[in-house]
């Protein structure tokens, strides 16, 4: 999977129960710290939330952040159809990304 530096993505937790929208600049910094909860107190350490689930590369940031703030707004049964049009088993993708 190539994707460049910014990206907006989905993360879930292991039961799928919570899911978390996110955008950033620094894609291959930022996923490690969600997965390695490096904030005890963070919205996705609190709820175990490290499964990368969704990612869409951008090159413009602006555009990422348009993006999330799409997303953000739709509903749940909205993203999980986004999910499962790419990734019906949701699987991590992690691996994929790091290779």
């Amino acid at each position: 999977m190539r994707f460049e530096a910014c990206a907006v993505y989905i993360l879930a937790n292991l039961n799928r129960s919570v899911l978390y929208v996110g955008v950033t600049s620094d894609f291959l910094k930022r996923i490690p710290e969600h997965r390695e909860r490096l904030n005890p107190r963070s919205f996705t350490s609190r709820y175990h939330i490290d499964t990368l689930v969704h990612l869409e590369p951008f090159q413009d940031i602006v555009a990422a952040i348009e993006r999330e703030k799409q997303l953000k707004s739709w509903t749940r049964a909205k993203k999980i159809a986004l999910i499962e049009s790419g990734n019906r088993e949701w699987r991590d993708l992690w691996p994929e990304v790091v290779g």
